[in-house]
């Protein structure tokens, strides 16, 4: 489900739809003020693709942004549910979705604390995207955190200069369904322009009580004058996902692919007269007895920005936008046979029985703020291009958590046990320049500054066995990063660029690599020292690419396989460790009714002299493979299209990839291989804009795979041969159908 374009990953600018005159500046060049000081251009000496607002408008049938873009080089798509809907992420680069920038119209999306994207957090954005850019590797300075794989750069859709409206439903396999409205009012009155969308994506997953709930709205209103745009933005909404977060071993996907241990109730086994069932001993036998209905995700987001651009003159323009994000939710889960110590809770006395271990259902409620101003001025010369950014955001957020319900005392009262806060200040600037030195030869120069504070405190909901009691927080750090970046980009002969760069970037900890560690550990910043060399074929009737890259860390932080005294995952920085590979982009359009796309990457991607910890021993393995960093990841794409009929045929393939830093081969994901096929039909008419009817057959061949997995290992005496090993995976649907229709006005 994408084109020829988007598959084979071309560097070459997307061209702006065509927008009709207002004065002398149009207001599709006044909105992408915004945008122009963190995006790359043409002749910036990086890897990135471009993927315009038709582009994503055709694919987007109700599947996340992860597997709208899955088919773009170097980045995997994967999903919790099974069908790319709810709780979904993306590795870029092999890089993990904490270490991938991502703004909206320059504004941080990435949570401040987990520097994730939560993508139901804001539902069916790609409805409301104008274009995005994903930028490979360090790329070049933007706002948020330090891009260590990658950046996805989106801005919203302009307003449109005429009154429109689309409307969009979908369904499809698994009880997937989407409906979405959008209408515009055009410009009125000659200044004025109002937008707005509704939509609903419902699913029941594959997976099984997988089910997503999306609500989500999107509201935007705008002032033009002359060469001045004022632009109020809203978006957002409500996100209900049933939790699917623990995969299954391959035994249990051997009985039953689609089983959710999620939300089970552990019980005694009665028979149909009501009786115990017994073990061989007479003992009682437990086992599941049933789901918990509310086992589920909540959270609520609104996202706003005031923006304002202005184009000085042809040279100079200035965007400021002003931000402020909201955010608050819970989830509630069943918890079957809990040490009530673990949460603070003295034995009750029930009927004369102490109760120190039951079954209970506890809450997770989190509230959040975020907000700041994000400003940059660009100058456009004829050999010079300059632009200077900056930014300053603050975060708040609110972490506690409530024990109820418990099983073996139901007169128990609801008990706060936890309760803790993080506050966290995150400023930059940052000057680009672009220089065109001769024609045809760019050099590219970008240095940022970035200070950041972060302060946790209170009391966590881990329960720390050293001391026997709750993790008590008590966390002050500031950072101070300077990022530089150096490139040249040499345009010859008619059709041909090379280019080459070096870059800089450094990231802070997340808020888990401060919880999860041992009393008095902590870590330290992470640093990219990211090398990239390529060239680029462009013609009508061909477009190719490729591109080298060394990435080299310092002190990248690695799950190391130790649990910390909480008992959760540690991760530990790392001193020596890189990537490396080659990207292989190619597009063919031999005919009018026919194109072809098509990427590969092929990678080494190493730990230096790594020492592996299991069960408290150390285990020196040497040079081994970073986890989930395939060496190979493939797609193509063919793109039959006559008069108003079009079939997009795509395949993409993914190598091995290791679940451990160990590079132990019991503890591996098995390579996969997809194809998805899409065929729409649009008509096209005076009194309406066009209508399209599309299918999309996902995993045509009914593939068995799983893009997704956990493991670790244990041991049963004192050398590696007495390793044994663990493994979850997350199985994603067979042969699935999504249909959709799309009427615009």
């Amino acid at each position: 489900m994408c084109s020829a374009a988007v598959c084979a990953g071309t560097a070459a600018a997307q061209q702006a739809p065509a927008e009709p005159q207002a004065d002398s500046v149009t207001m599709y060049e006044i909105q992408s003020v915004e945008v122009t000081a963190t995006r790359a251009k043409k002749q910036t000496p990086i890897a990135y693709t471009n993927l315009s607002q038709e582009e994503i408008a055709d694919n987007n049938y109700g599947r996340d942004i992860p597997y709208l873009l899955q088919m773009t080089p170097s980045l995997i798509a994967t999903s919790e549910a099974g069908t790319g809907i709810g709780g979904t992420s993306m590795r870029l680069r092999g890089t993990d979705a904490t270490r991938i920038n991502v703004t909206m119209n320059g504004v941080p999306m990435n949570d401040a604390e987990t520097h994730s994207v939560y993508w139901y957090d804001t539902p069916d954005i790609a409805s409301s995207i104008g274009s995005i850019q994903v930028q490979r590797g360090a790329g070049t300075s933007t706002n948020g955190t330090g891009a260590f794989g990658g950046s996805i750069n989106m801005t919203t859709s302009s307003l449109p200069t005429e009154f429109g409206g689309s409307a969009s439903l979908s369904y499809g396999s698994f009880n997937t369904a989407k409906q979405a409205v959008n209408i515009s009012s055009g410009l009125m009155g000659g200044h004025w322009a109002i937008d707005a969308r509704v939509s609903h994506i419902s699913s029941d997953g594959y997976v099984d009580r997988a089910s997503t709930d999306l609500k989500s709205y999107m509201f935007q209103a705008g002032y033009y004058k002359g060469r001045t745009m004022v632009k109020v933005l809203s978006f957002g909404g409500k996100a209900e996902v049933y939790l699917a977060y623990t995969g299954l071993s391959k035994e249990q996907m051997a009985e039953n692919r689609r089983y959710n241990p999620e939300g089970e109730i552990i019980g005694y086994l009665h028979d149909a007269a009501g009786n115990h069932i017994l073990d061989g001993d007479g003992v009682p036998m437990r086992g599941v007895v049933g789901f918990y209905k509310d086992h589920k995700d909540n959270y609520l987001q609104f996202n706003n920005q005031i923006i304002v651009n202005h184009m000085f003159n042809d040279r100079w323009s200035l965007n400021v936008t002003g931000h402020y994000t909201y955010g608050y939710g819970y989830y509630q889960n069943y918890k079957n046979d809990e040490d009530l110590a673990e949460y603070g809770i003295a034995p009750i006395d029930v009927d004369g029985t102490m109760v120190e271990v039951t079954n209970l259902v506890r809450k997770k409620i989190m509230r959040n703020d975020f907000g700041g101003i994000v400003a940059s001025a660009n100058y456009s010369g004829k050999k010079v291009g300059v632009s200077m950014g900056l930014s300053a955001n603050i975060y708040d957020g609110n972490h506690h958590g409530q024990i109820f319900d418990l099983e073996r005392a139901p007169e128990f009262a609801k008990t706060e046990y936890y309760r803790n806060y993080t506050t966290k200040y995150d400023a930059n600037v940052f000057v680009k320049v672009d220089w065109e030195i001769t024609r045809g030869l760019n050099l590219f120069g970008d240095v940022q500054y970035r200070h950041i504070t972060h302060k946790i405190g209170g009391v966590n909901d881990n329960f720390d066995e050293t001391t026997g009691a709750l993790q008590l927080l008590d966390i002050n750090r500031n950072y101070d990063f300077v990022n530089p970046k150096i490139g040249l980009n040499y345009s010859f002969a008619k059709h041909h660029t090379a280019y080459a760069s070096f870059a800089v970037a450094q990231k802070e900890p997340t808020r888990n690599n401060f919880t999860d560690t041992h009393s008095g550990e902590y870590p330290t910043a992470e640093r990219l020292f990211d090398w990239e060399f390529g060239y680029r074929y462009e013609s009508k009737i061909v477009e190719a690419g490729i591109n080298f890259y060394y990435m080299l860390y310092k002190d990248q932080l690695v799950l190391t396989g130790e649990l910390s005294d909480t008992g959760e995952a540690l991760s530990r920085n790392i001193p020596k460790s890189y990537r490396r590979g080659i990207e292989l982009t190619m597009s063919l359009h031999p005919a009018k009714w026919f194109s072809f796309g098509a990427n590969a990457t092929f990678s080494q991607n190493r730990i230096k002299d790594y020492t592996d910890n299991i069960d408290g021993m150390q285990f020196y393995r040497g040079t081994t493979t970073i986890s989930y960093s395939p060496a190979v990841i493939a797609g193509t794409v063919f793109d039959f299209h006559v008069k108003g009929f079009q079939a997009l045929l795509s395949t993409r393939y993914v190598s091995k990839q290791y679940l451990t830093n160990g590079q132990y081969e019991d503890l591996t994901l098995d390579r996969y291989c997809v194809t998805d096929l899409d065929l729409s039909y649009t008509i096209k008419s005076r009194r309406i804009e066009r209508v399209r009817f599309g299918i999309a057959i996902n995993n045509l061949f009914d593939t068995e795979y799983c893009n997704n997995a956990y493991g670790g290992s244990w041991m049963e005496g004192a050398t590696l041969a007495d390793r044994k090993s663990w493994s979850c995976y997350f199985p994603q649907a067979g042969i699935n159908v999504l249909a959709n229709v799309t009427l615009n006005f």
